[in-house]
Parts: C-alpha cells; sequence; structure tokens
C-alpha cells in the first residue's frame, strides 16, 4: 500500500491518495466471494460450488468489486493515517478512484487535520465579577422548597374556592353559542392561580362551592395557536367537583428536626446557609471559568475545516442518541414525538460543536504554551479521586486503564490546569 498528501483548497483539509496493490484488490476479491459464495445460484452447481470466475462470467467481472472494496478500505485507511503522520480530526469522507480487475485499487480519503491556533491574551483577560454571598432571602427561598416538599393535600367540603386552591371541574367552551373542538374537559384538574387557562378563566372560579355550575366569559389571545380561536371571545360552563388544599407545616423548631438532622430552626438556617455557600461558590467558579475561557477564545485565531465540526456534531447526535436510550426511547421515536427532524437537531448542535472544538484547541495550545505537564503524584490523586467516584479500588482502576486512557486522564488534566491559569489569572470587573 501506498499514501500519496494532497493539500485541499479548504484550510486544514487534506486528501489521502491511497493505493491497494493488486494482489491485495485480488485478496480481497477472493474474501468477497468466499463469504458469498453460499448466497449466489448458479445453473449446474450447488449452492457454494460454483467457482468464482463462473459467478463473475455469469453476474458480470464487477460483481465482488464493491464488496471487496468495502473489505479492504478500513484496513487500507488506518494504515495509511498511521503512515501519513497527520493529526487528523473528522471522518474520513471516501471516493474510489479505480476499481478494475488486475490492477490497483485506489481511493481517496477527504479528512480534516488539527488547525495551528494563534493565541492571543489569555492572561489577564477582565472578566464579570460574581457575587457568591449567601443572604437572607436565599435561605428563605430553600426553606420555601422544604417547606413545599414536605406539604399535605388535605379535601376542602366547607368553604367556596380559594386563591392557589387544586380544583377538578368539568367544563365545555362555546363561541356564538356553538361548542368547539378541544373546548370540553371532564375532571380536569386545575389549580387556582396557576394560570394554566387563558385570560381570567382562574378567577371568575374564586367563591364558587362544590357542585356549583356557571358561566365563565374569556377572551382567547390575539396569538392564541388555534387560528380559528385567536382573539374570539367564548362562554366556558364549569362545574366545579372537588376542591382541595395544599397545607405547608409551620417553619418551626418541630419542622427543623423532621426534615433535618438538626434540633432547631436556628441550626436548621445554619446549615443551609453553608450548603447554598458552597453552591453558589462552586456556581461563580464554574460562571468564571466559563467566561475567562470564552475571552482566551475570542482572542485567538484559528480555521476550523467544516469536516471537523461535522465529526463533533456527529460524536454529540450519539450522546444524544444513547442518553435517550437511556429513558427507553429510540432517536426516531424522539423526532416523531417533538416533530423535529434530523438536519434541525444537527443545525442546532453545529454552534455548540464549535464551541467545544475552539475551546478545546486554545485550551490544548495554553497548556502547551505553558509547558504544563502532570506529575506522577497528580495522576495517582487523580486515580484515588475517580476510585472514590465509582467505589473501587485504586489497583482495580489501574487495572482497567490501558496506556491510551490513560494518555487521555492526563490530557484531560492539562486542559483543567490552563482553565485554572487563565481563570486565577483573570481580573474581575464590577458589573
Amino acid at each position: 500500500m501506498s499514501c500519496k498528501v494532497e493539500q485541499l483548497e479548504e484550510k486544514n483539509m487534506v486528501k489521502l491518495v491511497i493505493e491497494v496493490s493488486t494482489e491485495t484488490f485480488e485478496t480481497g476479491l477472493n474474501k468477497a466471494y468466499n463469504k458469498n459464495k453460499n448466497k449466489i445460484n448458479v445453473p449446474g452447481f450447488r449452492k457454494g460450488k460454483a467457482p468464482r470466475k463462473m459467478i463473475e462470467k455469469l453476474y458480470g467481472e464487477s460483481f465482488f468489486f464493491e464488496e471487496a472494496a468495502n473489505m479492504i478500505i478500513p484496513d487500507a485507511y488506518a494504515e495509511a493515517f498511521e503512515e501519513s503522520g497527520l493529526d487528523i480530526v473528522s471522518q474520513p469522507k471516501i471516493d474510489v478512484v479505480q476499481l478494475e480487475q488486475g490492477k490497483p485499487f485506489i481511493f481517496e480519503a477527504q479528512v480534516a487535520v488539527r488547525p495551528e491556533v494563534e493565541l492571543g491574551q489569555y492572561k489577564g483577560v477582565e472578566i464579570s465579577k460574581v457575587d457568591s454571598e449567601v443572604t437572607d432571602a436565599d435561605i428563605e427561598e430553600e426553606l420555601k422548597k422544604v417547606q413545599e416538599q414536605n406539604s399535605r393535600i388535605v379535601t376542602i367540603e366547607d368553604r367556596a374556592v380559594q386563591d392557589g386552591d387544586m380544583t377538578v371541574i368539568d367544563f365545555e367552551g362555546f363561541i356564538d353559542g356553538v361548542a368547539f373542538d378541544g373546548g370540553k374537559g371532564d375532571n380536569y384538574p386545575l389549580t387556582i392561580g396557576s394560570h394554566s387557562f387563558i385570560d381570567n378563566f382562574e378567577e371568575q372560579l374564586i367563591g364558587m362551592n362544590i357542585g356549583d355550575e356557571k358561566e365563565v366569559q374569556v377572551t382567547f389571545p390575539d396569538n392564541y395557536h388555534a387560528e380559528n380561536l385567536k382573539g374570539k371571545p367564548a362562554v366556558f360552563k364549569v362545574k366545579i367537583n372537588e376542591i382541595k388544599e395544599k397545607l405547608l407545616p409551620d417553619l418551626d423548631d418541630d419542622f427543623a428536626s423532621d426534615v433535618s438532622d438538626f434540633d432547631t430552626l436556628d441550626e436548621y438556617k445554619e446549615e443551609l446557609k453553608k450548603t447554598i455557600g458552597e453552591k453558589k461558590e462552586s456556581e461563580a467558579k464554574t460562571k468564571k471559568q466559563n467566561e475567562a475561557v470564552d475571552k482566551a477564545v475570542e482572542n485567538s485565531k484559528m480555521d476550523i475545516p467544516s469536516a471537523m465540526i461535522d465529526t463533533q456534531v456527529q460524536r454529540m447526535v450519539e450522546d444524544f442518541s444513547q442518553r435517550l436510550q437511556q429513558q427507553g426511547l429510540t432517536i426516531e421515536q424522539y423526532f416523531q414525538y417533538t416533530g423535529l427532524t434530523p438536519d434541525k437537531i444537527i443545525g442546532d448542535m453545529k454552534p455548540e460543536a464549535e464551541r467545544r472544538i475552539k475551546n478545546s484547541l486554545v485550551l490544548t495550545a495554553v497548556a502547551k504554551a505553558e509547558n504544563i505537564e502532570i506529575s506522577d503524584d497528580e495522576y495517582e490523586e487523580e486515580l484515588k479521586k475517580m476510585a472514590e467516584a465509582y467505589h473501587m479500588e485504586v489497583d482495580k482502576i489501574k487495572e482497567l486503564t490501558g496506556e491510551e486512557q490513560a494518555g487521555q486522564i492526563k490530557e484531560d488534566m492539562k486542559i483543567q490546569k490552563a482553565v485554572e491559569l487563565i481563570t486565577n489569572a483573570a481580573v474581575e470587573k464590577a458589573d
């Protein structure tokens, strides 16, 4: 096999012209023949017994060409990949150039190579100051969430509907006295004040008792999704079937002891303050890192070939598909349920794919420029963290981590060090 590299017009795109010997192509034809001979009917021969030449005479000389090419290309491309010494960052686009009996098999592979990065300013970039102080309002908001989580629902029979109640209603809508499609519901759950119904529908139910019936007048908004209802006044006949109320526990010491390991509400608040503080600090750190890296990327220059972006998008689509499968959905079902198309998904993912590529390229370049390395002790510490996260022994992690994976872990650690270097050197400016 021989490989010739040609530069393409698009920057950072090359073409590998790969020539496979006549002998290797002949071997591929024989393999294709042996794989398929039992499926081919040739008059006068039992299945699997007809000679290759006889089959080619009957069905054409090129009968096994495509199968042979498909068998040869993966190994030939892998060998050319290594031989070229290029840092290839995309899937190959394959084109067959020569596929003839008794001649070398020649094909081309168009690929993207890793772009060179011209770093701009990455130390001392300006980022927004992020406030991570925990306020009383933060604590009260968290208390309300826990209070909601520990609420209980009670059925109301001795009073009328109030704001915030959870009702069960029957309704039917009419326009000019005529019922319209989709305007009827039986035993429909509706929380008053949720604004899930149009206009002031919910407010007009306040004061009604169980069993009461009422005509509610509303007007559909001008931007309503159903064309025949836009801007139209309507009357809904409504009946109240059930009224329920959410009761919240009192915020006192008993509440604190029920929902936490603390005996008093003040102690529980102190713990919440600590927890919220850790969360806000983590969020602030992430926000600073993202902004600092974004600024470093903005200050850098690189030419990213479209094939590199397409390959990144493909990885993202595959990851998305795997996440759907974990939820029991195929990506085809997802398209059917959402009405989205593959082209729409791919188009939406492209900006994020480009952002990820730029971040990776710049951070790798910073790590190289700063001579960032990972010591044996740092690597060992990282393996310990992985062992804790996966509830495994460190020796087991080492056993499962091959040379390639170890190299990738160290590269990821270098990238993280580059992120920290850029962030620590950034200048915070108050908005």
